[in-house]
């Protein structure tokens, strides 16, 4: 991966640099790909976003196949390259099929069989679009995925929002052959 920013050597690299990169290689990642690149740049930042990203990602009480669609949501919203690109197999993995990615890449509303994942996508969208959810939103979410769940989800949302923006501004560029999945600002 490369980015706008300088790139890290052991030469250059403080110890907090180097203690923060050496966390994120021995974590459950295992690699830079996504914003890490650019967060090492600023240790007491990376620190706790990694933490954040891993519980966001690893651990809340959503299925995978719903945190990777409220992941897509948040790629598409931000049209952030990296973060499509990084995710999209991976939802695919965890159960969305290529239609409703495909959709979702076009900004379009997937055709969705399960009401967990309409719910998934409602929210995001309106929250993205109003910066808020509207209360019958909020009450259907409640019931179905339950307070804790609501709020990681949220969480969600608000982490891979930082991602994608870290993505964008940093230029973080994967450096694959494939085409891109989002048309570059010009």
């Amino acid at each position: 991966m490369k980015s706008r920013l300088p790139e890290l050597t052991d030469a250059t690299m403080t110890q907090d640099q180097r203690r923060v990169l050496d966390a994120i290689l021995q974590g459950p990642r295992g690699n830079l790909d996504g914003p890490f690149l650019a967060w090492v740049h600023s240790p007491e930042l990376a620190d706790p976003a990694q933490q954040l990203g891993a519980y966001c990602r690893y651990h809340t009480s959503l299925p995978l196949r719903l945190s990777e669609l409220a992941i897509l949501v948040t790629a598409q919203w931000w049209q952030s390259q990296a973060e499509w690109q990084i995710h999209a197999s991976i939802a695919l993995a965890a159960g969305l099929n290529q239609e409703q990615i495909e959709a979702l890449r076009q900004g379009l509303k997937p055709p969705f069989s399960e009401q967990d994942e309409a719910l998934v996508y409602r929210i995001g969208t309106e929250l993205y679009a109003t910066r808020r959810i509207s209360n019958a939103l909020y009450q259907e979410a409640v019931a179905l995925f339950g307070e804790p769940a609501l709020v990681e989800l949220v969480g969600i949302y608000g982490y891979y929002a930082l991602v994608a923006m870290t993505l964008n501004v940093f230029a973080v560029d994967r450096e694959v052959e494939d085409d891109l999945p989002f048309p570059e600002p010009a």
